[in-house]
Formats: structure tokens, sequence, C-alpha cells
């Protein structure tokens, strides 16, 4: 007989009882040492708008079966954007909040969210995990459950236990056996060649040295100096202090230090580290996730945040790095229009049907908003 538990804390779990259920290529926003150095670093829980509520699924005591949850007050860090829906709730006198979210915290980049054990059906376990989650939802008023980035091979299992389908677009780079930057660039159209490689001169020309670091490179100053720039990037953006506290970059690398990578900048002249940018890694990808300077300079973050970064996928041999969501100046840089997906549980029933109404009509605009975009790659065969 299954038991469906849920939890208040990734570290009421047992490390190897979620790490067993992890797919094996390493995606690091699911593994159990990501997920509680956000909440022991107070990234999520209180005052933070993400309280976790994480399902296991159990059989005869042994998990088979899990999937990252967490209670939201907000919509904040998502980046599947609903705040239509949440007005929508109110002008008709409902609460949209609090919402039950499938997803990882301030990480638009899409993954693994079904977990099973070998053997196990991932229908099975998601129907588990929805059952266990309208429960939850009737008892405490929720009104409705949101899985944020899945992967795109999961979709079947959501449509089949009746969730809505949202499609959105990312700007994506995808490895075609590169050997080289070099190569890479010789599949441009002349032109925006020329571009690059000016952007890339610049950083040369203003004296600027760059720094790749990642695993065993890594230390404790190195990333206390790329939190200084976070910091100061975000408090000129925003007038807040950022997703990730201190106590995060202080920590990290005792726990994914194998997944972090970290680029840096030093004015040669001033003999001072200027600004970066951190990425994570897994297996076959790379995620480009933060940035900051601590002052501007032409072309910086262009060359930390995208060119470093396909540098390091193409040396490391990965298949894709996703920087991030938005930004259509990605797509002259090489980076190709792609979809990632959400699935919607709603508990109001007309709700429900006005939201699927809602992402069917959406699709037809994200589908050619794609189409349209993709014109503007800078590749020599389009």
């Amino acid at each position: 007989m299954e038991e469906i538990k849920f939890h208040n804390s990734i570290s009421s779990i047992t490390k190897d009882s979620w790490n067993k259920l992890v797919p094996e290529d390493d995606y690091p926003f699911l593994k159990y040492e990501f997920l509680e150095l956000l909440e022991k670093t107070n990234c999520v829980g209180k005052d933070t708008g993400w309280h976790p509520a994480h399902i296991l699924i159990e059989r005869n005591s042994i998990p088979i079966g899990a999937m990252p949850l967490y209670i939201k007050t907000d919509s904040s860090g998502e980046f599947v954007f609903d705040y239509s829906w949440a007005n929508a709730f109110y002008q008709n006198g409902l609460d949209y909040y609090p919402k039950l979210v499938s997803s990882i915290p301030f990480t638009p980049a899409s993954g693994p969210r079904i977990l099973c054990d070998e053997g196990e059906s991932p229908d099975k376990i998601f129907s588990l995990v929805l059952s266990g989650v309208k429960k939850l939802s009737e008892e405490n008023n929720i009104s409705s459950w949101h899985v944020l980035f899945p992967e795109e091979s999961d979709l079947s299992i959501f449509k089949n236990k009746s969730l809505s389908i949202r499609k959105n677009a990312q700007f994506i780079w995808f490895n075609e056996n590169f050997s080289s930057f070099e190569e890479f660039l010789e599949t441009f159209r002349s032109r925006h060649r020329k571009n690059v490689n000016k952007e890339r001169e610049k950083i040369i020309s203003q004296g600027i040295e760059i720094q790749t670091f990642s695993g065993s490179e890594l230390n404790q100053n190195l990333m206390m100096s790329f939190y200084e720039f976070y910091l100061s990037t975000q408090l000129k953006r925003s007038g807040h202090l950022g997703y990730l506290t201190k106590e995060f970059f202080e920590t990290c690398l005792d726990k994914i230090k194998e997944n972090i990578v970290l680029v840096l900048a030093r004015d040669k002249k001033l003999d001072a580290l200027i600004g970066g940018s951190m990425f994570f890694k897994d297996n076959k990808n790379l995620y480009g996730r933060y940035w900051g300077c601590s002052e501007e300079y032409d072309c910086l973050h262009f060359e930390c945040c995208y060119y470093q970064g396909i540098d390091f996928a193409i040396k490391n041999k990965l298949q894709r790095f996703d920087p991030g969501v938005q930004g259509e100046h990605k797509i002259k840089r090489g980076f190709k229009p792609t979809l990632t997906y959400s699935a919607h549980w709603i508990s109001e029933p007309n709700f429900k049907n006005a939201i699927e109404d809602f992402v069917n009509k959406e699709e037809k605009h994200i589908g050619a908003y794609v189409k349209a975009t993709s014109k503007y790659l800078p590749f020599k065969d389009l």
C-alpha cells in the first residue's frame, strides 16, 4: 500500500532516500544537497514566499517516488508569469494565494519533476501525487498547483490527468559537436561573426582578463568576491538583495562544488576583479544563473554571461547551454528560440475552463513568436 507524505523541510527526508530517485544525469537543482542548501541558508522558508512541502511516495516505508513542492504566497521567483490569473481570481472574490508550485526556486531551468525509483511507473507516481495535492488543497483552501519547467517527455502524463499545458520560449544554445568557439562562429554569416568578434575584442582592448573556475579550482575568496558583484548589481537593478543570501555563497562549495562554474573578470591595470557570472552544470548542460559587476564595462555582460558559457560548454563537451529567461539579444549570438513548458491544475472548475482556454490561445502566439524570432538567427543556413 502506498502512502503520500508531505514534508515541510527536505531535512525531514534522508539524503539517500531522495537522491536515489534523482535521475543519473546529475541535474543539479533537484539534488538533495541543493534543496537543503536553499533551506539552510534561508533562501526559502520564512518570509521568502517559498514554503517547502515536498512530496514523498512510500510503499512499505520505502520511498518510490517524489516531487519538489512549495506553498507559494506570491508569484515571485517563478518565471512563469500568472499575475493575470491572480487578478481574475480576486476580481471574482476568490483567493489565488496560497497556491502550490512544483519547481526549483528562482531557477527557470527545465528538468525532471516526477522522481521515480527504478521500475516504477511515472504515470502511477504522478497519479498518487495528484491525489495528495487535491486533498491538501481541499483541506487548506489552496487554489491551484503549477508544475514549472518540466521536461517535454512528461507532458503526456500531465495531459492525461487533465492538467492545462502552457508553452513559453527561452533562448538555448545547442552544441553541434563544435571543437572550438571559432568553429562555432564559422556557422555564422559574415556580418554577425564580425559583430561577435568585435564584442570580444572590446574586452581585450579595455585591459580585461577573463578566468573560469570550476570544481576544485573554486575557493571561498572567489565565491565571496562574486557575491559582492551579485549584491551590488541586484541593489542597482531592483533595490533588493537578490534571491540568494550571503550564507548561500558562503556554504555552497561545501555542498555542490562540483556543479558550480564561476567566470570572473579582472581589470589588469587596477589588478582587481570587476565582475563575473555564476553558472551551474551537470553531465550534459550548462545553466547560466547569476551576474554582477562593480562598474559598467563595454560588452562585459555578453562576454561573462554568454561567450564564456559557450566556450566552457564546447571545451567540456556539454550538449546545451541555457543562459536563463528572456533577452532577445541572445538570438544574434547563436541562442535558438526553444519551447519550454508548465502544467497547471486549478481547483475551481470554472477557472480551470477559463485557464485552459487562455493557454490554448496563448500557444498560438508562442508558436508564432518562435517562428518569427528564428528568422533573426545568425547562422548561414537560415
